[in-house]
């Protein structure tokens, strides 16, 4: 594929607004759509904001009455805010576009980047993002005093950690020693071109998770590259890293388009 274009919007004291990046990729993607323009990462950092996805339910969000802002992206809802790297890949891709292999190539990537950092992650079946994987079940410490055969998250599908005290608060997953997301990713394909894309936590303050039921999941929390490492970490460190990764990833992807499963002919009837 074609060279991909890195478009560094603000940073820091420098923070785009969320409405003012989202009209901005939208801007791109006219651009890219017509072929005026090359594909093109944006790269930024937002004021603290929350977005909910298509697939945001009600009792995922604030329970206080915080404002989210309601995206035309797939997923749901989610925190962006200072030490978070986001990328918006804004890219022209063969039609029918294959959705799961354009988030598994930017999941590569920043798998890529973590392990550069000396974080290991992977993914994890069914749900979409990088993760850093826990300790087994039988191994993590019990929860408030209780063995896990009482963990009422076990058995209550509607269970509300936000309501249960900070042992179950999604920023203290590195504690509890449960699966842990570094990165969320979420897009729209549009006319064949891509929006929206992923969230790095770098260095966070990942208490901001705690307000919301963070991509909809209760049963594991969120975690930074600087949780991880035990040591801070800056949004300038890990930019210019990502940036390679993403481009020897996406630069050199062999592009298809989504394979379409065709109903088999009906076999002809006997005389």
């Amino acid at each position: 594929m074609s060279e991909l274009r890195f478009v560094r919007l603000g940073f820091g004291a420098d923070a785009v607004e969320y409405q003012v990046a989202w009209d901005k990729q939208r801007e791109v993607h006219a651009a890219r759509f017509a072929d005026e323009t090359a594909d093109t990462c944006l790269l930024l950092e937002h004021p603290p904001v929350y977005t909910a996805g298509r697939r945001t339910a009600e009792n995922e969000r604030p329970l206080d009455g915080t404002p989210v802002v309601d995206v035309d992206r797939g997923g749901k809802i989610t925190w962006h805010g200072p030490g978070q790297l986001v990328g918006y890949p804004i890219m022209k891709l063969p039609r029918p576009v294959d959705v799961v292999a354009h988030v598994r190539r930017l999941e590569d990537a920043l798998i890529r980047t973590a392990a550069e950092f000396g974080v290991e992650t992977s993914r994890v079946e069914g749900r979409s993002g990088v993760w850093v994987l826990g300790d087994p079940v039988e191994d993590r410490p019990s929860l408030g005093g209780l063995s896990l055969d009482f963990d009422p998250r076990i058995a209550d599908e509607e269970f509300d950690p936000r309501l249960n005290g900070p042992e179950y608060a999604p920023s203290n997953a590195g504690q509890r020693r449960e699966d842990r997301k570094l990165a969320a990713i979420g897009i729209r394909v549009a006319k064949g071109v891509t929006m929206h894309g992923f969230a790095l936590n770098v260095n966070p303050d990942n208490a901001w998770f705690d307000r919301i039921i963070p991509c909809g999941i209760r049963d594991a929390g969120v975690t930074s590259l600087a949780n991880e490492l035990g040591r801070d970490l800056t949004i300038e460190e890990v930019l210019p890293v990502v940036e390679r990764h993403l481009r020897d990833v996406l630069e050199q992807a062999e592009l298809k388009p989504r394979a379409i499963e065709r109903p088999a002919e009906p076999e002809p009837a006997s005389a």
